[in-house]
């Protein structure tokens, strides 16, 4: 009995406008386009292996083709959904794990979409930012509630202890992605974005390419449970992160598949070609708060306490207690990615269902460490599907003092979110290792696509704050009462510590 996959895309050429110029198929890595060289045109050879990445339709010269969703009519059923069938006959046809990219596509509400925020009206004036300044430079780092200034020469002053931080220009910085999950093309337009910009690119846990070290002052080095990488050399950055959790997968360890390590990824990561890239699910040093201290401590000598360490988590149920272990650890920040971030590879089961959404996790942990006493002692790092500026506002007004994105900075290279990272055949040359498709992401456009993006999300910021008449973004961090919820669940706007849209300020008792 034939065995094929159930299509999800039906391909269409339409030959009457077709020129025969085989843009199509040579575009096509997936095999749903081929070239017949006895017919002299090209041809659909399996409308199945269509994953919409729409390379075809994009450099198709004359729009003859078309990627429609593939006609199959499924019984009508509450329960087995055609999501749930086509898994069943992938694991029943393969016996193996289902594995995805990006992050959760499941239809879960955002909470995002359930806030609104304020603005001034007459008696408190609003900000014009086109002609008044609204600062969005933000630091990352460990923050002290008082500080020390002695004079160090006559007329020339220092401050006393002051923790390792780092300035960033926007409280927005492109999260851990690591090369081998992308290519080395999308690597470095992404580094040379954050450069121009003045901000941060996490390195994911694929090490660090020689050529990328003159970005060092614009990267956050990430020491994760495979330790790929890592070296003296590779901890002389601006930050470094000790990896516990990732969003899309909490629990478990990286997944790189053997068919993306190529010469290039052996050599950074120091691991044989074509061999699965593997992380522990836990860190083995790493058992207790106590370990996570030792780890802390150990990394900022070894960079003489000149730059900040922080830890990344996956947003889970008791992220609040966590997070305060960690500040106790004397961790400089704290990163916090929520379910439905992305990843290049991800068992699908956990990526869909495993974690909760940033949102409450932010709004859980600011609460917290605030009453604690411990709040102001940490920099809170959130991301997890950051889609939009107006997500960055409402995450920051949640209690993150800077928001990162992921696949949002990939979309702007190019990418149509596919979710065919794990194979290596990116058509775009972004989730690739394939030197012949990376080669398709041309580095100088991506990198100012991606600049244009993080420019473009400040402004808005710097807009939207104007609006609220606040003239700096370290004002905004965690102003929930300038976010109204207008959701279905009273109970989640008592869980995020937002007033319910139309709830009335009581003024002195009455």
């Amino acid at each position: 009995m034939m065995d094929r996959k159930l299509p999800k895309y039906k391909v269409e050429i339409d030959y009457d406008k077709c020129i025969k110029c085989g843009r199509c198929a040579t575009n096509c890595t997936f095999g749903a386009i081929v070239y017949d060289r006895e017919q002299n045109k090209p041809i659909v050879k399996d409308t199945s292996n269509c994953v919409a990445c729409q390379r075809c339709v994009t450099f198709c010269p004359v729009g003859a083709i078309s990627i429609t969703p593939y006609p199959v009519v499924y019984p009508a059923h509450g329960t087995w959904t055609p999501y749930h069938i086509r898994a069943i006959d992938e694991q029943a046809r393969t016996g193996r794990v289902l594995l995805a990219g990006t992050g959760c596509d499941r239809p879960y509400p955002c909470v995002f979409d359930y806030l609104v925020w304020d603005a001034c009206q007459v008696t408190n004036p609003a900000i014009d930012a086109l002609r008044e300044p609204v600062e969005t430079r933000t630091f990352l780092g460990r923050k002290k509630r008082t500080i020390k200034i002695k004079e160090i020469a006559e007329g020339c002053y220092d401050i006393e202890d002051l923790p390792p931080g780092v300035m960033l220009s926007t409280p927005l910085l492109i999260e851990h992605m690591s090369l081998g999950a992308l290519s080395y093309n999308a690597i470095t337009a992404m580094l040379m974005a954050v450069t121009e910009v003045g901000t941060l690119m996490g390195t994911g846990e694929g090490g660090l390419h020689p050529n990328h070290y003159k970005f060092k002052k614009n990267i956050i080095a990430e020491v994760a449970s495979g330790r790929f990488g890592v070296s003296p050399d590779y901890l002389n950055v601006a930050a470094i992160e000790i990896k516990i959790g990732q969003g899309a997968k909490p629990g478990h360890g990286g997944q790189l598949p053997g068919e993306k390590v190529n010469k290039l990824i052996s050599e950074t990561r120091g691991i044989p070609i074509g061999t699965d890239a593997l992380s522990p699910n836990p860190q083995h040093d790493i058992y207790s708060i106590e370990d996570l201290k030792t780890l802390i401590d150990a990394l900022h000598e070894a960079t003489e306490y000149r730059i900040p360490v922080g830890v990344k988590i996956a947003a889970v149920n008791n992220v609040a207690p966590i997070a305060s272990g960690i500040v106790r650890a004397g961790a400089d920040f704290i990163t916090i990615d929520g379910f439905r971030g992305g990843t290049g590879a991800a068992p699908r089961v956990i990526r869909d269902n495993a974690g909760i959404p940033i949102e409450h996790a932010v709004a859980s942990v600011d609460q917290h460490l605030t009453e604690e006493g411990i709040r102001h002692k940490i920099t809170i790092v959130a991301g997890g599907t950051l889609r939009s500026s107006s997500d960055l506002i409402k995450i920051i007004a949640l209690g993150a003092d800077v928001g990162m994105i992921g696949t949002a900075a990939l979309i702007a290279m190019g990418c149509r979110v596919c979710q065919q990272c794990p194979t290596g055949k990116c058509a775009w040359g972004i989730a690739t290792t394939d030197p012949v498709l990376s080669q398709r992401l041309d580095v100088n456009w991506a990198a100012q696509r991606v600049a244009n993006l993080l420019r473009a999300w400040t402004h808005d910021l710097e807009e939207v704050l104007g609006t609220m008449g606040i003239d700096a973004v370290e004002s905004f961090v965690g102003n929930r009462d300038r976010l109204r919820y207008i959701g279905p669940n009273p109970h989640e706007a008592q869980i995020l510590g937002v007033k319910h849209a139309g709830e009335r300020i009581r003024l002195g008792g009455h």
